[in-house]
């Protein structure tokens, strides 16, 4: 096996021991920015598709020696390194137990990318929504690991996965806690409100417009039912016409080169859009519509959640269709029912917002400064106490300076 990866065997007559050199060497990418998860501030690193790039990147911020490597091979023929990284005194015995359990039990020929590993140990594989989060920022796997969380690196891809995920993580994004607290804290309530827009604004137009007109101005509604006089079809086949067309030319975008793509999204949704207008197939309402919960998807940082997004809302689209209102917000309280009973690696998805742990709540919808938030998360960590808060002796400090150099004004004088 030595030999097959790389390394040199070194054979000593008249005596029963192997010497293995270490002497690998392959084609490797260099350190880059990442290319899904970009900031204005912050580190400027990502994940490569080396194995040992990847943990020397955590452990350069982590320079603990309570920070493990537990490092396994998975795979019966591609033998892909797997590392497990936790802090010891952080992290709980029973979670990172788990991680190895559940690990250990894989039995298939290769595993090529990290979203092998993440369908074979998440607690649900039938959720829409991701248990697992998946980030190519080495700072952000440092972030959970002081949290307690436990990351797994895997070789051959730049994606480390982090567990325990929670609904409220998936809204965060990279630089909130890079940024002053009061500006991360209003983006990151306009994440949490685009999201209910990307999720219900399509419904619920097409429940209110079909069902429900008169729980709207009268100005209003006059001016829906001229935007829609001559579209010979009701408001979800609109709705199905421009989301799937959207949808379409997303893919597509993904797809091409990356200087195309942006090209053909933008003129493939103005020209299409215009020309179906123009044509009575859709209204200019339903168009904005779409648009606004196109952008608000964008907003969610996430892919593998807004994901889950962009499906949901195809669900509410005919729920909404069928009963209006009423099956809409059904629609809601069963996805709000199955998130309740949804768990990733013990912990409920629904953290802390269920729990109603008081000191967990100050970095979720909103961040409050760092000053303020001594415990780490106290349903997922061993080590409660994250900092001792010197705030109120850093401004004593600051108020005997200003002191000292008043008292030395009144003397010059």
């Amino acid at each position: 096996m030595a030999i097959l990866t790389g390394d040199t065997v070194m054979l000593i007559d008249g005596t029963a021991n192997i010497i293995v050199i270490g002497t690998k060497g392959w084609p490797a990418r260099g350190i880059s920015e990442p290319t899904t998860e970009a900031v204005i501030r912050g580190p400027k690193e990502g994940f490569t598709e080396t194995y040992r790039f990847n943990s020397a990147l955590v452990r350069r911020r982590i320079r603990d020696p309570r920070l493990k490597l537990k490092q396994m091979q998975i795979g019966r023929r591609s033998f892909t390194d797997i590392g497990i990284m936790y802090i010891e005194d952080i992290a709980q015995p029973e979670l990172v137990a788990e991680v190895k359990r559940r690990l250990s039990t894989i039995d298939i020929d290769a595993i090529l990318d990290s979203g092998y590993i993440e369908e074979f140990i998440e607690d649900n594989p039938y959720s829409l929504f991701p248990q697992i989060k998946a980030t190519e920022r080495p700072d952000k796997v440092a972030a959970a690991l002081y949290q307690g969380k436990v990351a797994i690196l895997v070789d051959n891809t730049p994606f480390g996965l982090i567990v325990p995920a929670t609904f409220n993580s998936f809204f965060h994004a990279a630089e909130d806690h890079y940024i002053r607290w009061i500006p991360a804290t209003v983006l990151r309530m306009m994440r949490f409100i685009a999201g209910t827009l990307s999720l219900i604004t399509p419904a619920l137009y097409i429940a209110v417009t079909s069902y429900h007109p008169g729980i709207l101005p009268t100005e209003l509604v006059l001016s829906i039912a001229a935007a829609r006089e001559g579209v010979p079809f009701p408001a979800v086949i609109e709705a199905l016409i421009l989301e799937l067309t959207f949808e379409l030319l997303r893919e597509a975008g993904v797809r091409l080169p990356t200087l195309i793509g942006g090209v053909v999204g933008i003129v493939g949704g103005l020209v299409i859009g215009q020309a179906a207008v123009e044509a009575g197939i859709v209204s200019p309402i339903m168009v904005i519509i779409v648009a606004v919960t196109a952008i608000s998807s964008f907003s969610i940082p996430d892919y593998s959640f807004s994901n889950a997004f962009r499906l949901f809302r195809f669900m509410l689209i005919f729920s909404a269709a069928f009963l209006g209102l009423y099956g809409m917000i059904l629609g809601l309280l069963l996805m709000l029912g199955h998130l309740v009973r949804l768990k990733s690696f013990g912990t409920p998805y629904l953290s802390p917002f269920v729990s109603f742990t008081a000191s967990d709540l100050k970095d979720t919808i909103v961040r409050l400064p760092m000053f303020m938030m001594k415990n780490r998360p106290l349903g997922i960590a061993n080590d409660k106490v994250r900092m001792v808060n010197n705030r109120h002796e850093i401004k004593k400090g600051a108020n005997i300076k200003e002191k000292e150099k008043g008292e030395d004004h009144n003397d010059k004088e």
